[in-house]
């Protein structure tokens, strides 16, 4: 890496012009180097496998010919983890933000933003930090909301959910039983049923799972 730039940047886009544009947008930022480009996944993924030195970011086209960015995020992230892709893309589609997410980007960014954003999510993603607009961010709320009403919910009870939802909130089993006008002892039967059907080991897990599922009530 060259001068004084911190991360080292691989463009994948397969539009000529998105690339030149984008690699001008960075070159301004002391703290990037662009050291590869791509235009499509594939192309990535060979130029990335012949690489004496990996990059540290990439910044990710959404729809590609031959191969695109949510299946290059998923094998890059397979063969290097350590990678940081952050997905750039104009669509907004709820299913592709969440498909991306899943996928292992750490941000999803609209191309309509302006370069000091993009380059606050560049900086965002290089530390591990997610990095998403309210627009994205409601996007992908909305897909994991639709993912579990279509989704299986694990074989769970109804009393069961209702368990998981009040520890989501940060409920006690004391309060939960409270709550529910049920015994501790019930709560903690639930407790423990709901981690061997989620296969998880602490409550802590249950509530983030509840969240990732798109269950759990939106912090006021």
């Amino acid at each position: 890496m060259s001068g004084n730039a911190n991360y080292s940047i691989m463009i994948v886009d397969d539009h000529d012009m998105v690339r030149a544009g984008l690699k001008t947008y960075l070159m301004l930022e002391p703290k990037f180097e662009v050291v590869a480009e791509a235009s499509n996944g594939k192309d990535a993924l060979a130029k990335m496998e012949n690489m004496e030195k990996r990059p540290d970011l990439v910044l990710m086209d959404l729809m590609m010919p031959v191969m695109d960015g949510v299946q290059t995020t998923e094998a890059m992230m397979k063969l290097y983890p350590e990678l940081k892709i952050v997905m750039l893309t104009s669509f907004l589609e709820d299913d592709k933000v969440l498909a991306a997410v899943e996928a292992g980007a750490v941000s999803y960014v609209l191309k309509t933003v302006s370069a000091e954003e993009l380059i606050y999510a560049l900086m965002g993603a290089a530390k591990g930090m997610p990095v998403m607009t309210g627009d994205v961010s409601q996007a992908l709320t909305r897909g994991l909301r639709q993912r579990s009403a279509q989704g299986a919910d694990e074989g769970l009870t109804d009393r069961e959910k209702e368990v998981l939802l009040l520890i989501a909130d940060g409920m006690s089993n004391k309060e939960i039983a409270e709550e529910l006008h049920i015994s501790v002892k019930t709560v903690k039967t639930h407790v423990s049923n709901l981690l061997m059907k989620c296969e998880l080991e602490d409550r802590t897990q249950l509530a983030v799972y509840t969240h990732r599922k798109g269950w759990a009530k939106p912090q006021s």
